[in-house]
């Protein structure tokens, strides 16, 4: 093959220095066909390319071997073969060309399917407040010294690029809500369109096109922050491609190395500082001469204002076992004792459990998202030891339980009497009448006058119950009397004797 160097040499011979084609070749040692070559085409180089790869080898087992290709790509990522083991299943074929025959044939084979799948898409623009778009990550930190699988909510403005993540536990549809509220009120504001991919949390059903029946609690949610939902095409993550580059850029500056946190409480605080500190120092991809914050300082007039927080819960109704127990997300949580026997409906927000009954608040917990624990409120079972007081001394609910100072004071000096359980049952009873500031209070005073028995502490409860002597009226002194009336009975025996 020529080199350019001998192209370029016999160029200047000929066209320069006017040398003939019988003089060059003598000089530099070519054919007279190779000269009239370069003469005759004007090409600079000279390149080339067999147009057909003889393979003589792999020839026999083609078919089968693009077929195992074609399967082997239609595997998930961690499960597709390497070129090793692919080498190894077409030796069981018959093959009986080398490993390196196979590797060339195997890369070739994806360079032509990715030009033949490559698809070309158009850059988007959004005007300011226009729209934003969420998407969920997956991400692995260690929360008090346990590795955990975190779930990300990823919300991004459009226009300013402002980004927002927020870590929780869970998927569900209360999450859902919370995430958007938070967003919301961080924003001070939401865009006037959300796009979402197909969420299940979201969208009952999909459609034709952009047709989707989404679910009703979730255009609750969409109405009160004045949002028009938009779903993208199932599988078409470009449509929403901000936020899926967001999820990488997250996951790379702010989740690795492992992150190592105290509770969900302080990730989520260093998240939202991680965000503040990378809109303020990256420049906004479209207006170079602003930072992504400096944008969205910029769009914040255009968005809608917040709405306040949407009740953001997720309803589920569920039925009270005889030990006042209410199972939900394979946890259990109490209620009052007279729910009992009547169905209560579940109000599950991301933070807390509501129960209710008949809309009457039930009961209230922190929200568990372990397994198979249960949450009590020994509250709830304060009613049913007025009927079982033996149960105060080995009930589960009561165990562990912490008591105001004064009263758990008199606890434990009513633990050495052979009534002490129904004296406590006594005390504690009145604190669903009273209420607990009242009971601690006349406890404290018990225990000053050196006292603990549950009628003493009653007797001051119902004092403090009685009402208030009048209140003395001042008299002016326009009103006084100059002469005040003696008592004298003696006059009522003059009348008397008269009569």
């Amino acid at each position: 093959m020529l080199v350019v160097e001998t192209i370029a040499k016999i160029r200047r011979a000929h066209f320069v220095q006017g040398k003939s084609i019988k003089a060059i070749c003598r000089e530099l040692g070519v054919s007279r066909k190779v000269v009239r070559k370069v003469v005759r085409s004007g090409a600079t180089e000279f390149s080339y390319e067999r147009k057909v790869q003889p393979k003589p080898k792999i020839g026999p087992i083609k078919d089968a071997l693009d077929a195992l290709l074609a399967t082997n790509e239609a595997r998930p990522a961690r499960e597709r073969l390497t070129a090793v083991r692919i080498f190894e299943e077409v030796r069981a074929m018959g093959f009986e060309g080398g490993y390196d025959a196979i590797r060339r044939y195997v890369h070739d084979w994806r360079e032509e399917q990715s030009s033949a799948t490559a698809a070309a898409f158009v850059p988007l623009s959004f005007a300011s407040g226009e729209a934003f778009q969420f998407d969920w990550s997956h991400e692995v930190v260690l929360i008090n010294g346990t590795t955990v699988t975190v779930k990300v909510a990823h919300v991004r403005l459009c226009h300013s690029r402002m980004l927002f993540a927020r870590a929780y536990p869970r998927e569900t549809q209360e999450m859902v809500f919370d995430a958007h509220d938070r967003a919301f009120a961080f924003f001070r504001g939401a865009c006037t369109r959300g796009i979402y991919d197909n969420m299940k949390t979201a969208v009952d059903a999909i459609f034709v096109g952009k047709e989707r029946a989404y679910n009703r609690r979730f255009l609750q949610m969409s109405g009160h922050y004045l949002v028009e939902p938009v779903a993208c095409t199932p599988a078409s993550g470009w449509e929403k491609g901000q936020v899926e580059n967001q999820v990488g850029l997250v996951r790379e500056r702010f989740f690795s190395p492992r992150l190592r946190v105290k509770s969900y409480e302080e990730l989520n605080a260093w998240l939202l500082d991680q965000c503040i500190a990378y809109a303020k120092a990256h420049r906004h991809p479209e207006f170079r001469d602003q930072t992504v914050w400096e944008a969205f300082e910029a769009e914040r007039p255009s968005l809608v204002p917040y709405a306040g927080r949407f009740d953001g819960f997720h309803a589920t109704p569920a039925s009270v076992s005889k030990t006042c127990l209410v199972r939900f997300d394979n946890n259990k949580y109490s209620v009052m004792a007279s729910a009992v026997g009547r169905p209560v409906e579940i109000r599950a927000y991301a933070d807390r459990i509501e129960l209710r009954q008949d809309g009457r608040l039930v009961g209230e917990h922190p929200r568990c998202f372990g397994r198979d624990q249960t949450v009590y409120d020994p509250w709830h079972y304060v009613p049913v030891l007025a009927r079982k007081p033996g149960a105060l001394r080995n009930g589960a609910p009561f165990k562990d339980w912490v008591l105001p100072a004064s009263l758990e004071r008199v606890r434990r000096k009513l633990a050495g009497s052979s009534d002490g359980d129904r004296q406590m049952v006594d005390i504690l009873t009145t604190v669903l009448s009273d209420g607990l500031p009242a009971v601690e209070a006349a406890c404290a005073e018990a225990l000053r006058e050196g006292v603990h028995s549950a009628a003493v502490i009653l007797n001051i409860l119902a004092r403090q119950r009685e009402p208030e002597p009048a209140i003395t009226i001042m008299t002016p002194d326009a009103l006084r009397l100059r002469h005040a009336p003696v008592a004298d009975c003696a006059r009522y025996d003059n009348l008397r004797r008269a009569v």
